[in-house]
């Protein structure tokens, strides 16, 4: 008896969480939502004062980057090491794992609760190179210095922020699969049938748009190629048709389609990257 009772006790507890938890998650959005609202204009004048990609997207786009990028900030703890903490910081780190995430459904990159900013390159463990930023268990490091040069020249194809959230996407996919998105797993298969032979022919020798750094490894080759698809989406897709196309599918968004119909816009100058160079 005892065991028919337990037994309709878990089924029971089944139903209803089968059948209340998605309205209980409804309602915590629409929380997050209208405190969203109220912060709003905070994040878009930071957010389109600072990333480019923000202004090709659509109004509804716009909305929705922008919200995610509040419920990533808002979900993770930054520390700041060496280097003065200001509002916009966990905005602007937000947003580029927003755009990076932008397509996908799950995007919260929720096993790194901690993002640690420091102020120039450093030294991470018998490394004797400085570092920029990296991805390990106990969060994602970022070089502030050269996060900020990455947001201000496009002409480097460099971008640290993208580079490092590239590499945390696939960390929570691959590694911890604590935040796993279907489509990219998926999606991420038939990259690798594009990707390993080009990432094999440059580590033979071959000479390609995306520099020596990428035939490091097949990790590096992901993040310097998502670095490459946002930040010189025409370049890349001239001399690597196919990676590109790859690329659309797994991140499931196309910034050379955001262009075609992007807005006129005015950009006015970031007081956080007036001092960048402009080469």
């Amino acid at each position: 008896m005892e065991i028919v009772i337990i037994c309709l006790l878990v089924f029971t507890t089944i139903f209803l969480f089968d059948r209340f938890y998605p309205r209980f998650e409804k309602f915590l959005l629409f929380r997050k939502k209208k405190g969203f609202i109220q912060q709003e204009p905070f994040y878009r004048d930071i957010v389109s004062r600072n990333i480019r990609y923000f202004h090709r997207l659509d109004a509804d786009q716009q909305r929705k980057f922008l919200f995610r990028t509040h419920l990533i900030c808002k979900s993770k703890k930054f520390h700041y090491v060496g280097v003065q903490s200001k509002p916009e910081m966990p905005v602007l780190i937000s947003a580029v794992a927003a755009q990076l995430t932008l397509g996908l459904e799950n995007f919260s990159l929720n096993y790194f609760r901690h993002i640690y900013v420091l102020q120039h390159d450093y030294h991470y463990g018998y490394y004797s190179l400085p570092f920029m930023g990296h991805v390990d268990s106990t969060g994602i490091y970022l070089s502030w210095d050269n996060f900020l040069q990455g947001l201000g020249n496009n002409a480097d194809s460099n971008n640290v922020g993208i580079h490092e959230m590239a590499h945390a996407l696939a960390y929570v996919n691959f590694v911890t699969r604590t935040d796993e998105d279907k489509h990219f797993i998926r999606e991420f298969k038939n990259f690798s049938k594009v990707a390993r032979p080009i990432y094999q022919e440059m580590q033979k020798g071959r000479k390609t748009i995306l520099g020596d750094y990428a035939a490091t490894n097949y990790h590096e080759f992901w993040a310097v190629s998502v670095e490459m698809f946002f930040e010189n989406p025409l370049a890349f897709k001239h001399q690597l048709t196919e990676l590109y196309v790859a690329m659309t599918k797994v991140l499931n968004q196309d910034p050379i389609e955001q262009i075609k119909y992007k807005r006129t816009i005015i950009y006015r100058k970031s007081p956080l990257s007036a001092n960048l160079p402009s080469n």
